[in-house]
């Protein structure tokens, strides 16, 4: 077993021991190196009830490239691509460490629901609607929570 995948299955064994996070990661498909994750909405937000999953890759030189992570549950979200479910999040870009690992870096994606970038989005929509009128964009992210990470339907 190669130093990639020492790392990888050391990082999926942590996640799921962490039972107070909600993190949890499994493999996708045949490959260790793609997975799905999965975390709940941070408390207090139009994100919470909501269970988010992610696409999580490993790169050919991880731990010294960053993951790639993206997600599969929609999310209305300024630095979330409505269409594609990239992230717009700097440890996933230039400011990765070889320090970080897959818990870390989905609870930094997790604590992005919290705080929304509006001058850093994917999403010029949302993020014009989070700048004007906050309330409204807490209700429409509420809505698409319970649609799509819940599996509720809205009224």
């Amino acid at each position: 077993m190669d130093a990639r995948s020492r790392r990888a299955t050391k990082e999926i064994r942590v996640c799921n021991e962490d039972v107070h996070s909600g993190i949890k990661v499994e493999q996708f498909d045949s490959s260790p190196f793609h997975l799905k994750g999965s975390f709940p909405g941070p408390r207090g937000t139009p994100y919470e009830g909501g269970i988010f999953e992610v696409d999580i890759v490993f790169p050919e030189l991880y731990p010294f490239q960053p993951l790639q992570i993206k997600f599969i549950t929609k999310v209305y979200h300024p630095n979330i691509s409505p269409e594609s479910g990239a992230i717009c999040l700097d440890i996933l870009q230039d400011h990765w460490s070889p320090a970080l690992t897959i818990r870390t870096a989905l609870i930094s994606v997790q604590s992005l629901l919290s705080s929304p970038e509006s001058s850093d989005s994917l999403d010029t929509a949302a993020s014009q609607h989070f700048v004007r009128n906050k309330d409204s964009f807490d209700k429409t992210a509420r809505d698409w929570t319970l649609t799509y990470a819940t599996g509720q339907q809205t009224s």
